[in-house]
């Protein structure tokens, strides 16, 4: 099913400056109009081949701001956080998705990104995490305060050789750092965790960012990490998806090993159902999923579903939805069933290169969600994508309830109607016509 596009391309409104408001950007955020995000509406494309009935699909924005193909992306609070191959963080305000600013430091890319509370932590490619302080009572809204390892760290260990571990031939690196790109990072119970394309996986505390554990976890890279209830989830290039746990003070040790298939990397891993089910995806199109058995503490197969011709590089879910962005340029809609089974409801297109990243809102809009997925095209895109046999209003849309949704959020403060945009002045224009 195609859906016509209706919508005009606008211009975004003018970055905020140093002038305007205390959550302005800095000037280094100042872009030239070319850079700044427009919104259009490419094609969109939904089919549903096993459920005639399941809901439609729509592109809402195309956010173009990087310099660089779109690594990784967060939801932080009333922004959305977009990081790239071109070193840079580009910041969008909600709900106009409008660019806010930008920040970023270091000699490599960002392969990774994410959140805990007034905090925000970036993975390089040069090895290196920075830790960045979230405050709208300064100017610099992004503040960069600490790089891991940190100084401190490095100070107490650089003179004890036993502190020394050998990565190359004749190469020997303290076991604090990181001998190669950082390519995932995950956050759970005040801890954060590391992996790279080193093979390990390292543990750092949130609370004074020192590092607490170095695990040798596999034996090729590592793409993907999830971390829930006292278990960490690693996925590699090795093929496989190990599982870690900790009991006590004691270091983190191997709990189980969900086999991938043969010769295949693993790219990504992602956990629904409170931890139930584990879901991995890899460079030979499939998908593939694990129940868990809490009293056994083990993982059955209970899913291996074809899910594109080319490699799967990334999935996120929310609720019983999954989506994956795929080589092939294209966003996998799925549900899952009580068992853990998947099947595809539907398939998003729009993006000219493989898509890297997806984040899903909780937030339900409409009788659907919302949709953020990256990609090598250099944009950041939003979708709104309707939850099958979801409750919709005879007497509107999908599109009007979002309209609405809107409005009533715009109309909710004044204040933030008296300074609307243009872009919410004419969604607020739409809405009240669609309404009368």
């Amino acid at each position: 099913m195609v859906y016509p596009v209706d919508s005009p391309v606008m211009e975004s409104t003018p970055l905020l400056t140093a002038s305007t408001s205390s959550c302005s950007s800095t000037s280094e955020c100042d872009e030239s109009p070319d850079t700044s995000p427009k919104f259009t509406s490419p094609e969109l494309i939904s089919r549903i081949p096993d459920i005639p009935s399941c809901g439609s699909y729509r592109s809402l924005a195309v956010l173009s701001g990087h310099i660089g193909s779109v690594s990784c992306l967060a939801l932080c609070g009333e922004f959305v956080l977009s990081a790239s191959q071109g070193k840079d963080i580009v910041v969008w305000q909600q709900p106009d998705l409008r660019q806010f600013g930008k920040f970023g430091h270091g000699e490599g890319s960002v392969k990774a990104l994410v959140t805990v509370g007034n905090k925000v932590f970036t993975a390089h490619q040069d090895s290196r995490i920075r830790v960045w302080k979230v405050s709208r009572r300064s100017e610099n809204i992004f503040k960069l305060i600490a790089t891991l390892p940190t100084a401190k760290d490095y100070l107490v260990k650089f003179l004890k050789q036993s502190n020394y571990v050998q990565t190359r031939r004749n190469h020997k690196r303290l076991w604090i750092e990181h001998a190669d790109s950082i390519s995932c990072l995950a956050i759970y119970d005040g801890m954060i965790y590391s992996g790279s394309w080193d093979r390990t996986l390292k543990v750092w505390r949130i609370s004074d960012l020192k590092c607490l554990e170095s695990i040798k976890a596999h034996d090729d890279a590592i793409n993907g990490l999830v971390a829930h209830k006292g278990l960490v989830y690693s996925a590699s290039a090795d093929g496989k998806i190990k599982v870690w746990g900790k009991e006590g003070k004691n270091s983190h040790s191997l709990k189980g090993i969900l086999q991938g298939h043969k010769d295949v990397s693993l790219n990504t891993v992602i956990l629904c159902d409170d931890g139930r089910f584990v879901y991995g995806a890899g460079s030979d199109g499939y998908l593939m999923g694990w129940k868990r058995d809490v009293n056994l503490n083990s993982w059955k197969l209970v899913c291996e579903q074809k899910a594109n011709q080319m490699a799967v590089l990334c999935l996120c879910s929310v609720g019983e939805y999954l989506c994956s962005g795929s080589a092939d340029k294209s966003i996998g809609i799925w549900k899952r069933d009580i068992n853990g089974s998947i099947y595809s409801v539907g398939v998003i297109r729009g993006h000219e290169g493989p898509v890297k990243c997806l984040q899903a809102s909780s937030h339900g809009v409409g009788g659907g969600f919302l949709l953020y997925s990256g990609s090598l095209d250099r944009s950041l895109r939003v979708w709104w994508v309707a939850k099958e046999n979801s409750a919709i209003r005879e007497s509107s849309s999908p599109i009007q309830q979002i309209m609405e949704e809107k409005c009533r959020l715009a109309k909710e403060d004044s204040a933030i109607r008296e300074r609307s945009s243009p872009i919410q002045q004419i969604m607020e224009e739409k809405c009240h016509l669609v309404l009368s």
